[in-house]
């Protein structure tokens, strides 16, 4: 059996002199009022919707019907051992019972009013109601984990103070009395006699009692001292086995998760749209259109464990990945219990709200359309506010929209935003980072790490990830299969390497083998006949960079010849430089440096105008000149692509913006020849003897000329999705692809040991949280000249969140470094910038501030 150790200690104390006089008699036995007047007590302050405020007994009583709600949803924990498994969620049930107990405090209910600080913990006093309710010692143990650790970290402290940095190891009773301050002596009889008969209703206790004569209120600071001495020896002090963090940390989940949800007035669906009986009505709907299922796709569906699904673009991957998904939810309900979440990952931002529309207008459309689906990435509300603002046939940016409408649909993102991050969607779309949160913990973040538990993960395009992030991704992955989770991984061309990666990754030999644990699901390769994937590009080669003139001239003659042409450039230098040489032609540039709100614009643009499956007829001629960015996020097909040299897997992925559907003769794809130069930074480095090269100061030179050495070997010819895999394992092949494979393996075990082996379950993780930020989420920042603009949009929103959801569409996405040329704004809570900038092309130079030490250098970015 696991679990902290047992409670050894019983650190007796005498009561603090305020506490004492708050008692009314000299036994601890006050007259106990009604159980009405607990309605006094609050536990949220007064707000324009509550002008009462909350009531504790309603805010205690809503948290344990939402944990009830998590429970139905999560179902059994398998990676429990057997002993704690069966009591979890009963324990669970106690801590959210308990956990704001506390609040009863003086301090606290002061601060209710008044709105200036208490300064303590109510939780800390929370944890001497625990022995008038749980009987078992071992119980206490975990119950007092679950309530201590639902706001605060128990040890460290670099953000936030830790429960041990405000209550040292060394406190004494007295002390903690005088810390916490007086509390209403005949409430603590009252608020046990209302939790009793509460857990009574719920089942938590065999049997109802009447008023707790047996309460010695003036026992409660001496029992939450005793209480908080044995947590921080068993989580702080002592070396904690992984089991036991690992079921902690799961505990903490759950109670922070149950809060959360009771606070944000939330509830949880409970209709998982993808079941057992999605392939039939799958299947009809494709009947309808006169289509039928692919053999690759009835192979999918057939799988149970972990798939790699390997099939070119146009071949149905994602249906064979969502026929795949509808088994495992299905199993996986059958196991625990529980309703499965279905999670789809996506890299970028445009390609995730394109797959929720999708989902949307079709899987989805008789189960709750786009209110089904939950958007999980950092712009999640932006999206919501887009679509709340626009009908099927509107422009969401156009001008003219009334300022009160504006403010209530922003309103309404805020909500939807929120309801996603309340854990309520059973599907759910986005970026694996907001799931990686998961590993860091501590009260924000182990709610993220439970609710993918038992769940179900669909990875596609893994491709775009560098080999660290790829590397952390995978061993997020191992902890999803260990909590219960199943994994499919989705790609047009995945190559061996990257499988074998997947595979040794997701089924490890597990660490428990318990009989009543179900076995760890295995591996299912399946990929789609690639012989009869069409023909749909020719390869052209060209010695010439794509900014010489003579490519410029060669892409003029393609749109004087009424052609659409993509033209893919290596950085946004490039890209701004060859959209200002054919400017005479209409069309668009689209990078990763444009506000929101004209990044938006753009690309629905864009897609409406280049959108996949037009009829010969309706196809329109055009001009796109873009970065890495159009390469998986957007549903478009153009004519003839011109593109600088990369690595292969990026190549792939920017032809299959052409001839997208392969209805077509095969189109050009163009490739032209990067240039090989050393990164300016590198290039300032004193240290560096013999600068690293890269392509277009972006992507690495090795995997870039293996590529190119095939792509010499092959020009004039025609190509196929078939080609394409077999070249990259070609690439993959190599000693740069033994020395990428390397890289991917020690990212993952680094990620691993720091987060995953749950030593110090409870400690403070801030330095993570700020790593985490800088690895994956950069900065953003305003200009300038849209200071005022963006403070009115923040006082315009009706509140702090829909303002900032109204302002965010002035922020410009930039890379971490440029926190260093600009200056952060206190009032505003943002990074300024002093930039040139245009809505077409987007921001073309940073002025840096005088103390920066770096410069904007567009050169080096998609």
């Amino acid at each position: 059996m696991i679990g902290p150790p047992q409670p050894g200690r019983n650190l007796e104390g005498a009561r603090g002199r305020q506490e004492a006089a708050s008692i009314s008699d000299t036994n601890g036995h006050p007259a106990a009022p009604s159980l009405s007047a607990l309605s006094a007590l609050l536990a949220k302050p007064p707000t324009r919707t509550q002008p009462a405020g909350e009531p504790l007994t309603d805010h205690l009583g809503a948290t344990l019907d939402a944990l009830f709600a998590v429970q139905r949803r999560i179902g059994t924990l398998h990676v429990l051992d057997t002993g704690l498994r069966e009591r979890f969620w009963t324990l669970a049930a106690w801590a959210a019972l308990l956990h704001d107990a506390g609040k009863i405090a003086d301090g606290f209910q002061s601060m209710m009013a008044t709105r200036i600080g208490w300064g303590h913990r109510h939780e800390v006093l929370s944890l001497g109601f625990l022995g008038w309710l749980v009987a078992e010692a071992e119980d206490r143990a975990w119950v007092a984990t679950g309530v201590a650790t639902h706001h605060r970290a128990l040890g460290g402290g670099e953000g936030r103070p830790s429960l041990s940095q405000l209550y040292p190891a060394d406190i004494t009773a007295e002390e903690l009395a005088r810390m916490l301050g007086p509390y209403d002596a005949s409430a603590t009889v009252t608020l046990v006699t209302w939790m009793r008969q509460r857990a009574t209703k719920d089942g938590l206790l065999a049997r109802p009692s009447g008023l707790a004569t047996d309460v010695r209120s003036g026992e409660l600071v001496t029992r939450a001292h005793r209480h908080l001495k044995d947590l921080l020896h068993t989580w702080v002090e002592e070396a904690v086995p992984r089991p036991a963090g690992l079921a902690g940390v799961l505990l903490q989940g759950a109670v922070t998760m149950a809060d959360h949800l009771s606070s944000g007035h939330s509830t949880l669906r409970t209709e998982q749209s993808f079941d057992a009986g999605y392939p039939d009505r799958l299947t009809a709907r494709l009947a309808g259109d006169g289509h039928r299922l692919r053999p690759h796709q009835l192979a999918a569906a057939q799988v149970s464990g972990h798939l790699v699904l390997r099939a070119w673009t146009g071949s149905g991957k994602t249906e064979g990945g969502l026929l795949w998904a509808a088994r495992q939810i299905d199993e996986i309900r059958a196991s625990t219990g529980g309703t499965p979440r279905l999670f789809y990952t996506l890299p970028y931002l445009a390609s995730i709200n394109a797959m929720t529309d999708r989902l949307a207008s079709g899987d989805l459309r008789e189960h709750g359309g786009a209110e089904a689906v939950g958007v999980s990435h950092s712009r999640a509300a932006s999206y919501h506010l887009a679509r709340s603002l626009c009908g099927a046939d509107e422009d969401p940016l156009s001008g003219g929209s009334d300022s009160g409408v504006e403010a209530r649909a922003a309103q309404k993102a805020v909500a939807r935003a929120e309801a996603t991050r309340l854990f309520r969607e059973l599907v759910r779309i986005g970026t694996p980072y907001q799931l990686m949160r998961g590993a860091l913990a501590g009260p924000v973040h182990a709610s993220i790490l439970l609710d993918s538990a038992n769940s179900v993960f669909v990875l596609d395009e893994l491709h775009a990830y560098d080999p660290t992030r790829l590397g952390y991704l995978l061993a997020t992955a191992a902890c999803w299969t260990e909590l219960g989770g199943r994994v499919a991984v989705l790609s047009a061309t995945a190559p061996n390497a990257l499988i074998s990666l997947v595979r040794e990754t997701l089924t490890a030999t597990s660490t428990h083998t318990e009989p009543d644990r179900p076995a760890p699901p295995e591996l299912t390769v399946v990929e789609a006949d690639y012989q009869t994937a069409p023909r749909r590009h020719r390869l052209v080669r060209r010695h010439e960079h794509l900014t010489d003139p003579t490519t410029v001239e060669l892409i003029r003659q393609r749109l004087d010849a009424g052609q659409s042409v993509l033209v893919a450039a290596n950085n946004i230098a490039d890209a701004q430089l060859l959209r200002a040489e054919l400017t005479d032609y209409d069309g668009w540039l689209l990078h990763s440096r444009f506000r929101r709100t004209d990044r938006t614009r753009i690309e629905q643009a864009i897609m409406s105008h280049f959108r996949s499956g037009l009829r010969p007829d309706d196809r329109r001629e055009g001009l796109v000149v873009a970065t890495q960015v159009v390469e998986v996020s957007l549903d478009v097909d153009f004519d003839v692509l011109f593109t600088s040299g990369a690595p292969l897997d990026a190549l792939a992925q920017r032809f299959g913006r052409v001839n997208r559907t392969g209805t077509r003769p095969p189109a050009d794809v163009v490739v032209c020849r990067p240039e090989m130069r050393p990164r300016r930074a590198d290039q300032r480095s004193r240290t560096a003897r013999m600068p690293a090269l890269y392509a277009d100061g972006v992507y690495d030179e090795e995997p870039t000329r293996l590529a190119s050495k095939i792509l010499d070997a092959h020009h004039g010819t025609e190509i196929s999705e078939e080609s394409l895999v077999r070249w990259l394992d070609s690439v993959y092949d190599s000693p740069w692809g033994e020395q990428w494979a390397q890289d991917v393996r020690r990212a993952r075990e680094a990620w691993t040991s720091s987060f995953f082996s749950w030593e110090e379950p409870f400690a403070d993780r801030t330095w993570a949280a700020a790593r985490f930020d800088e690895l994956f989420d950069g900065v953003e920042g305003i200009l300038a000249q849209d200071r005022d603009e963006y403070a009115a949009r923040l006082r315009g929103g009706g509140s702090r969140s829909t303002g900032r959801l109204l302002a965010a569409d002035l922020l410009i996405p930039l890379p971490n470094y440029a926190r260093g040329l600009g200056r952060w704004d206190r009032d505003l809570d943002v990074l300024v910038i002093d930039g040139q900038y245009s809505e077409t092309d987007g921001l073309t130079e940073i002025q840096p501030s005088r103390r920066a030490t770096v410069s904007y250098e567009l050169g080096e970015l998609i």
